[in-house]
């Protein structure tokens, strides 16, 4: 299929839908985004772009700027909530970049969207802000939007980048009852200088214990710290991971632990809670030609690092996918059957995460948290094996 003179339609101008928008503008589609936010602003926090990710931001042509403003850290460590001892280390850094062929990086999500957003233009994106999707309409000929308001869109393709509350997807599978998980996060981050240099590690630290951990991790080259921290609990009612939160009651949540987690927890100021929903997985992301992608195709629990890694993936893998000449919903139908057995892997393992770092049984913790510890410190290589799978796989095709 050439893809000279064909219409692209993009819901949602997140980092799925821009990096798919940089993608296919520069494989010869005529690229249009629809973003309901009125203008692209610094909102977010911190990501982990693992080397699968920064695999597919090379490709792209970003991977410089973004690990500009990034930050690389040397380690990633799981540590007693409590007693501050390190239970589990994986080298990064340098060693990550040689055994996966990519670096690891700490990105705030506002640069590796302006970063995005710049190439996404230059390439001859359009995007529209305050422009909220409703829905789609498939025609003979390819597909339309219809928008909020009134009016639509015609175009060869579509697709829905329009995250966990996706009305493609909703419109593709019919309503759905979103899961609470039974966890909450607080969100944020801290500047670097608050904070004694050696507090934080130039690591990804992931703080466990019963019920609850903290993920602590440098950003901007060192300059902020964010935060994730995770509580179980029995009730919630807002799907979504804006809403403000009380660092009165994250610090309570958190009262009691290593002098680490509370000496930066005294440091926040403001926090955004996000309420941690699951959806089901057996689902369709494809409508003849109009393909959901990153979110609204398979929201995943956060404890693997993997959501934006996962919408990078799928970018790239639909990307190339098109740029053959088979017809669009054969490609799109190709396309989901790839990349559904992989994040399905990753939502499972997301949520095996939580059980790990939650253990609320002390017999539990002390059998799980010593045999992981025992490999990363007597097999180190054998440890790291274990991520070969996620961290070295090439979705661009280029490997």
């Amino acid at each position: 299929m050439n893809a000279r003179g064909k219409r692209a339609l993009i819901a949602g101008g997140g980092i799925a839908g821009t990096a798919a928008a940089l993608a296919l503008a520069r494989t010869g589609w005529q690229v249009t985004v629809f973003e309901a936010a009125p203008a692209q602003g610094e909102v977010g926090a911190g990501l982990q772009m693992s080397p699968n990710a920064a695999r597919v931001l090379r490709w792209l042509g970003v991977l410089d700027t973004v690990a500009a403003a990034a930050f690389r850290p040397e380690a990633a460590l799981l540590r007693d909530g409590h007693a501050g001892r390190v239970i589990y280390r994986t080298a990064l850094g340098p060693a990550a970049e040689a055994r996966w062929g990519a670096p690891y990086l700490h990105v705030h999500r506002a640069d590796l969207l302006a970063a995005l957003s710049r190439a996404a233009t230059a390439a001859g994106v359009e995007t529209r802000f305050g422009t909220r999707v409703e829905g789609y309409v498939v025609r003979p000929e390819g597909a339309a939007l219809r928008l909020v308001g009134g009016g639509s869109e015609a175009g060869d393709l579509v697709v829905g980048a329009d995250g966990i509350r996706s009305a493609l997807r909703s419109q593709i599978n019919g309503p759905e009852a979103p899961d609470f998980a039974g966890q909450v996060a607080w969100r944020g981050t801290v500047p670097a200088e608050r904070l004694r240099s050696d507090l934080i590690e130039p690591a990804a630290t992931v703080w466990a214990g019963a019920g609850r951990h903290l993920v602590t991790y440098y950003l901007r080259g060192g300059r902020s710290v964010n935060f994730v921290a995770v509580e179980e609990r029995a009730d919630w009612t807002a799907e979504g991971w804006s809403a403000p939160g009380d660092p009165d009651e994250l610090r309570r949540g958190f009262a009691g632990w290593h002098e680490r987690v509370t000496q930066l927890l005294d440091q926040v100021d403001a926090t955004f809670l996000w309420g941690l929903f699951t959806r089901p997985e057996q689902v369709r992301w494809t409508d003849g030609p109009v393909v959901l992608i990153g979110d609204a195709a398979h929201p995943m629990l956060p404890f693997m690092a993997q959501g934006a890694a996962m919408a990078l993936e799928d970018v790239a893998v639909l990307a190339n996918a098109l740029a053959d000449n088979s017809e669009i919903p054969a490609v799109l139908l190709a396309h989901e059957e790839r990349r559904w057995p992989r994040v399905t892997r990753v939502q499972h393992r997301s949520r095996a995460n939580g059980r790990l770092f939650h253990q609320r049984s002390g017999l539990g913790r002390l059998g799980q948290w010593s045999l992981i510890g025992a490999v990363s410190r007597l097999a180190p290589g054998l440890a790291a094996s274990q991520l070969d799978w996620l961290y070295g796989y090439d979705a661009t095709g280029t490997a």
